[in-house]
């Protein structure tokens, strides 16, 4: 049962994807038709991630008052509306007041699927987890691509977007009561694996159940937050402005800028599908870092003045580099620093992220719109190289934590 119930959830993060790349994709045709300014995507971005940050502080409260399978079922119904919404908005004014909604909606389903899996599932299903949301990041510029060559409307891709979430809605009101009962049996094999193990496990599990009471002071725990501030940033960037950049600057067709992001999505989730396989036979941090120097080698890519081709192959390659990075240090969170401190953390980590979700891309935005749009690939290896450096930090603090015993 609890195989076949992680389809329902790989179903909701397939729903939580689509939404997240569908502005960007969307934004070259949408602003002039809306008389809004080529920057106020990164206000609509930054009012999402605002909603996103405040329903992850609160997750872990709500989570434990309504339990994960109504908050995911009552978010999906956020989203849904807002999606909607966004298909008869007629002006930016009503987009902004939509965001709210959406971004409420898709930070507390990100949140309690997140802390589900992390808590009652392996590593592997961790990153398969996240590659169902690049099938649905995935699945978004395709659609939006869709509707803007056949039928010249982004408002009917946020139409048809809209109509996917409320099918979703529908399956989850039907599985409701699984939630609850899945959890429970995972616990118990969990329980049962741990007293398999002997008295020394048991000591290990009695030491980790007791929480800090400011896991900030926890050392690593800011410079993994940094990195997830920076990871979230680079990647709401790249998903946002890619298809800007390559109409504004490589003069490429709207309808195939949407096209070429798609694939930016695809690195995303064919990576985290082979890192799924992966993570049976190597260690989540040496593919974390991999993964970190795949797409800084992809930034550098698409920052030299090479043909248009080079530029599809380093966005492909900063997806792919990306892919292993989120999952992997979501899911470390338990073993670096306690479980009884990783739903804190959990949602500290999804609000900081979210936070650089809210302030990366407007700030890019602001920049473009002053300067040049052509300055993206710049500030894109600038963000990869400021992540890479906060990850490898909390590495080294926790190497000299084990050494000094």
């Amino acid at each position: 049962m609890a195989t076949w119930f992680l389809i329902i959830i790989y179903l909701a993060f397939i729903s939580l994807g689509i939404p997240d790349s569908l502005l960007g994709s969307a934004w070259p045709v949408m602003w002039p038709e809306l008389g809004a300014s080529f920057g106020s995507a990164g206000i609509l971005s930054m009012v999402v991630a605002a909603g996103t940050i405040v329903s992850s502080l609160a997750s872990g409260t709500v989570i434990q008052k309504w339990g994960t399978g109504k908050v995911t079922l009552i978010s999906c119904c956020l989203t849904a509306g807002a999606l909607l919404g966004f298909s008869f908005a007629p002006s930016l004014v009503w987009l902004v007041i939509l965001a709210i909604p959406l971004g409420l909606g898709a930070g507390a389903v990100d949140a309690a699927l997140n802390h589900y899996v992390a808590e009652h599932y392996k590593a592997h299903h961790m990153n398969w987890l996240h590659c169902f949301w690049g099938v649905g990041a995935t699945s978004g510029p395709i659609i939006m691509s869709y509707y803007i060559a056949e039928h010249h409307s982004w408002r009917s891709g946020y139409t048809a977007v809209a109509v996917v979430q409320c099918c979703l809605v529908l399956i989850l009101f039907a599985t409701l009561p699984l939630w609850k009962r899945v959890a429970a049996s995972r616990e118990r094999a969990s329980l049962n694996n741990e007293s398999d193990h002997g008295q020394a496990d048991n000591t290990l599990v009695q030491h980790e159940e007791r929480p800090e009471r400011n896991v900030l002071k926890i050392k690593g725990v800011k410079n993994s937050l940094i990195a997830f501030l920076f990871y979230c940033g680079v990647e709401t960037t790249v998903g946002l402005w890619g298809a800007s950049y390559l109409v504004g600057a490589r003069n490429i067709s709207a309808e195939t800028a949407a096209g070429w992001i798609s694939l930016y999505y695809g690195g995303i989730t064919m990576g985290r599908l082979i890192t799924g396989f992966i993570t049976l036979k190597i260690k989540n941090r040496v593919l974390i870092l991999a993964g970190q120097v795949t797409a800084i080698v992809g930034g550098i890519i698409l920052l030299l003045p090479l043909s248009i081709s080079f530029a599809l192959a380093g966005f492909m390659l900063i997806g792919l580099g990306l892919a292993p990075i989120y999952p992997g240090l979501l899911h470390e969170t338990p073993a670096r620093f306690g479980k009884a401190n990783s739903a804190r953390l959990m949602g500290y980590q999804m609000a900081l992220a979210y936070t650089g979700t809210t302030l990366l891309p407007p700030l890019f935005g602001v920049l473009a719109a002053k300067t040049n749009i052509g300055f993206f690939p710049l500030v894109v290896l600038v963000f990869l190289i400021l992540m890479l450096a906060s990850s490898e930090q909390v590495n080294r603090i926790l190497k000299k934590r084990i050494l000094n015993g």
